[in-house]
């Protein structure tokens, strides 16, 4: 059976991933901006705190990690009365992965994944924007080793370092996504959180295992023992869209891969997908992306 989760992550483009240590000492307070990205970061020591837009600051301890989908603009300081700094000019983070400013009382190490070819959006979609671990989770203590393997690795720049800290970002974002769910319940992470219930995480598994065959509700709802009703319900209620729904999105994002990646047929794709046409397909990828698949394939190429 495949790993929902691994089969979406399968798609997302890394465009770029980069992983940074962060040192400052004093009183200090760093603005960065907005950004399309899924960002984590960790208190390795230290306290700080983070401002996000129209939300209260919140307090950050040692061991905490957070997670930023589609991160927004944010403060990271701590003294709050201080006017900002603009985080990314007042370091040289083209020449290094580390930046210091006045001592090292308190540390951060932190990633951020930028995804291209707009597949990205099924996982961000689904997550809160504000993600946090403290570091009195027990979870945490699964987190603070990777983190320890990664703070190394920055440190050390040792042969095939570039690869280490990349694969251990990965590693990074699906451990706080299982602390997260963990912590918060199936309800918080939309399809994410989803997966860990364990009947309409079976369905999901059972679409993603076979994406293009005919999927009924009843039939799945038989296939995990529900009824279809109390299926179609609880799978919407976790995942925040009905079941078919759900299948025709997946569908569409294996095809939008499978044409970047391959130069795939809308024929061949509306076959392998189980659609009884091209129109058919068409029309589906249309009501998923608001453009035709040759029309979205124009754009992308351009792009």
């Amino acid at each position: 059976m495949i790993d929902p989760l691994s089969d979406v992550l399968s798609l997302l483009d890394i465009a770029s991933a980069r992983c940074t240590r962060f040192e400052v000492g004093g009183r200090w307070s760093f603005r960065f901006p907005a950004k399309p990205a899924l960002k984590f970061a960790a208190v390795l020591r230290g306290r700080c705190w983070i401002a996000l837009p129209e939300e209260q600051p919140f307090p950050l301890g040692p061991g905490d990690t957070f997670l930023l989908a589609n991160a927004p603009a944010y403060v990271i300081a701590n003294d709050l009365s201080m006017q900002p700094e603009d985080g990314i000019s007042f370091f040289d983070w083209e020449h290094s992965n580390v930046a210091r400013h006045c001592g090292d009382e308190t540390a951060l190490v932190a990633g951020s994944f930028v995804f291209e070819g707009g597949n990205a959006q099924l996982l961000l979609d689904a997550l809160p924007r504000f993600m946090h671990i403290p570091g009195s989770d027990r979870a945490a203590t699964i987190l603070r080793g990777s983190l320890a393997v990664l703070d190394e690795e920055l440190d050390a720049a040792s042969m095939g370092s570039t690869l280490m800290t990349r694969r251990m970002g990965d590693i990074l974002l699906v451990q706080t996504l299982r602390a997260y769910v963990a912590k918060e319940g199936t309800s918080s992470m939309g399809w994410v959180g989803a997966l860990t219930d364990r009947r309409i995480g079976a369905a999901l598994g059972l679409i993603h295992n076979d994406p293009g065959h005919g999927w009924t509700v009843n039939e799945l709802a038989t296939s995990i023992g529900m009824s279809r009703s109390g299926f179609a319900r609880r799978f919407k209620e976790l995942v925040g869209m009905a079941p078919l729904d759900y299948l025709t999105r997946w569908r569409m994002h294996r095809a939008r891969d499978a044409m970047r990646r391959s130069g795939a047929s809308v024929g061949s794709l509306a076959q392998s997908l189980g659609y009884a046409s091209e129109s058919a397909f068409g029309n589906a990828f249309k009501r998923v992306f608001g453009r035709s698949p040759r029309r979205l394939r124009q754009a992308e190429n351009v792009e």
